[in-house]
């Protein structure tokens, strides 16, 4: 091959690379995490922990730590949830403030709020901080300290 050709196979090639490689858009992906935490929050109020764990890496690597402690992996993390909040009464109606979502790289999202339980035995509340990666295409919470 000569030198033009090599040039043009490169510059080709890398025409193709970038053609297929999906534009990164920041507003777009944040819009994205906050539909999942707005789902989560429809969850909850249905009183359903399995549906509200579905913002969550299925993963043994999930981090969930809170003043009870620290959860690891999905499983773990579902029954720190339904420990603390054994029914309907214990689980009120939740609402998020979401303060700040920060873009770390394409792939990894830092979300910092504030949650809000109103009940009748007692309201709660308190912030959050989340990592959210980006999983086989869906933003699912991969580390979540709530305190």
């Amino acid at each position: 091959m000569t030198k033009r050709s090599l040039i043009l196979l490169f510059v080709l090639t890398t025409a193709c690379q970038q053609a297929s490689q999906p534009k990164f858009d920041p507003k777009e992906e944040e819009a994205a995490i906050r539909k999942v935490l707005d789902t989560q929050v429809i969850a909850w109020n249905n009183g359903d922990l399995v549906q509200f764990m579905e913002g969550y890496w299925k993963s043994d690597s999930l981090q969930f730590m809170s003043s009870r402690g620290i959860n690891r992996g999905w499983q773990q993390t579902l029954e720190g949830y339904q420990k603390g909040y054994p029914d309907r009464a214990a689980m009120g109606t939740l609402s998020f403030d979401i303060l700040q979502v920060t873009p770390l790289s394409p792939v990894r999202f830092l979300v910092s709020g504030r949650f809000h339980l109103t009940r009748a035995i007692g309201d709660a509340e308190g912030i959050f901080t989340l990592i959210f990666r980006k999983e086989n295409g869906k933003w699912v919470a991969m580390y979540d300290h709530t305190s």
